[in-house]
């Protein structure tokens, strides 16, 4: 059974609380002593608080209000850094080519260098950016990647030669983390109650941001023969405009989720405070951070009687602002955070983040290659298709997904996105040429009608596939972490194991497409074709998640009790 600290079940018959759970493990020993002397009746109208009130809420068929504000400015965030992010893809071949070291026969093992470069380097990054949000709160870490990652552009757009670009990338991996910040964000200001429609809308800033994205990258590029010093510089200034006008609105508007942090001076404050603690460091026998340090070791492990006796140098103790906030559920065990379900979701997130990226990665490669292995579309015919995905992704997340993850759950929904993937890759090899042919002739309008409606219907699965598992994804990690305390630290493993899918699906899946053109006939189906084998060893996995407490409020397991068998194993 979960302790008075756990994140509440979905299920309205799993356990109820007379007042609401405690955040922080502090309060629920303070809490314990109290209902030792006196038990408060239960009450069903008492308000109730944090993840209290999702039983409740579920209960009385109401629905928390979602925080308007907050996810509008999350929504900016998501959406700046998507545009930014997914700018690159349309003319990143192109840009491949133009650098002196790069055998014009091998360009797809190339792109693939560039992008697993970002992912790797985010690998080595996303995990921190995640505990440091669970220290310092999510608020300046935020700003923090957005800066970063700004100045990564600039740098990208200058780029003239390969090392400067896989250097940029190292550079911009590592400093974007904000992705786990903002699904960790999601989760605070919501509740099992809402959390559906809040995270429904962020695969639709995702699929904005595809739309919006390739199209910059399509149309601000210059033509590389037209004389131009640095003819991929413009997008990439536009996309640090963007994330820098992002920057400005996060220090205005956005407000910190971090219930432990929110509490702490304002965040120049304690960037000064950083100043004074080294003076006190160099020349006080005692500062005062350490005597606060020791004031909460020994409120830790004493009673409230010796609260007293540490009342008296609280004032002492203010003369430097605390940097970090104090949070005892950060150290929550192992076994409570790492469980199966867990332990499950997390590899079968990685397969997933690895099957979406591959793709994306083989996709412009495989269009712009010529035939036979390719299927010679230009770059603004590869943006154009790239937009039209996003497209489908805002109608599919607005009109059909939402109804169809209450009816099935998080965890169907996440493994149908999995299986989405494995039909995806293997009906793309078989998409059609311009000529209605073999590609080596003319190309025809048939040829060309034909292809589009292929090729639209195999981006409509594999798009459908990434937003419906990655929303049901995002709410099953969600779900699944025991404490709010430990949400970013989660998030940033989850994005963390994703950044190593993100690391190797591009430079394999560019190796294994260079390759595939000695091979005849259909070469291009030996790359689809093991990701295809890679994301159905994910569904499978994937079928061992069943813990009952990690869907939403909306949607309620079987009467068979099923969910209860899984909760208490």
């Amino acid at each position: 059974r979960p302790t008075l600290h756990d994140r509440q079940s979905t299920t309205f018959h799993y356990h109820t609380f007379p007042t609401a759970p405690p955040r922080q493990r502090s309060d629920a020993s303070r809490r314990t002593k109290s209902n030792d002397t006196q038990q408060p009746p239960e009450s069903p109208s008492s308000p109730q608080s944090g993840s209290s009130s999702h039983s409740s809420n579920k209960g009385n068929g109401n629905e928390t209000p979602l925080p308007k504000a907050q996810l509008l400015i999350l929504a900016v965030i998501a959406l700046a850094e998507q545009t930014a992010l997914n700018s690159i893809s349309p003319y990143l071949p192109e840009m491949t080519s133009t650098f002196p070291e790069v055998d014009q026969e091998k360009i797809g093992m190339y792109v693939g260098l560039i992008a697993s470069s970002f992912a790797l380097a985010q690998f080595a990054t996303n995990f921190l950016w995640g505990w440091l949000s669970d220290k310092v709160g999510r608020k300046p870490v935020v700003l923090t990647c957005t800066f970063l990652t700004a100045c990564c552009f600039v740098g990208f757009g200058f780029s003239r030669t390969l090392w400067q670009a896989v250097l940029a990338q190292v550079l911009m991996g590592l400093s974007n983390g904000n992705q786990g910040v903002v699904s960790t964000c999601l989760g605070e200001i919501t509740d099992r109650s809402n959390q559906s429609r809040a995270f429904q809308y962020l695969p639709i800033i995702y699929g904005i941001g595809g739309i919006t994205g390739p199209i910059v990258g399509g149309l601000l590029v210059k033509n590389p023969g037209d004389g131009y010093a640095y003819p991929f510089l413009l997008p990439n200034i536009f996309s640090a405009g963007v994330l820098i006008l992002d920057m400005i609105l996060s220090m205005i508007f956005l407000k910190e989720s971090l219930e432990c942090a929110q509490g702490l001076p304002p965040l120049g404050k304690r960037v000064s405070s950083v100043f004074a603690r080294v003076w006190q460091f160099t020349s006080a026998h005692r500062p005062t951070y350490l005597r606060r340090s020791k004031k909460r070791q020994t409120d830790s492990e004493a009673d409230t009687d010796s609260d007293n006796d540490n009342d008296s140098n609280s004032e002492a103790m203010e003369s430097v602002p605390s940097l970090l906030p104090h949070n005892p559920q950060s150290e929550l065990t192992r076994a409570k955070v790492f469980t199966r379900d867990t332990i499950l979701l997390l590899a079968t997130f990685l397969i997933f983040q690895l099957a979406n990226i591959a793709y994306n990665s083989l996709y412009p490669i495989f269009a712009q290659a010529g035939p036979p292995n390719g299927r010679a579309l230009s770059t603004e015919e590869i943006g154009i298709s790239l937009a039209f995905a996003g497209l489908i992704t805002i109608l599919f997340q607005l009109g059909i997904f939402g109804r169809l993850r209450e009816k099935v759950g998080n965890k169907v929904a996440y493994r149908t996105g999995l299986a989405g993937f494995v039909i995806a890759f293997l009906l793309m090899p078989w998409v059609g040429y311009k000529d209605g042919k073999s590609g080596k002739t003319k190309p025809t309008t048939m040829g060309q009608v034909w292809l589009w409606v292929e090729l639209g219907s195999v981006l409509i699965i594999k798009t459908v596939a990434s937003v419906g598992g990655l929303t049901s994804a995002l709410l099953l990690i969600t779900n699944s972490a025991p404490s709010h305390a430990v949400l970013g630290t989660l998030n940033g493993l989850a994005q963390t194991l994703s950044a190593a899918g993100r690391a190797v699906g591009p430079f394999i899946s560019g190796s294994l497409f260079t390759a595939a053109l000695n091979v005849q006939p259909k070469g291009e189906a030996l790359a689809f074709g093991i990701f295809g084998a890679v994301s159905f060893i994910g569904f499978l996995l994937s079928f061992g998640i069943r813990g009952a407490d990690l869907e939403s409020g909306d949607w309620e397991e079987g009467e068979d009790g099923s969910g209860d068998e899984d909760e208490s194993e």
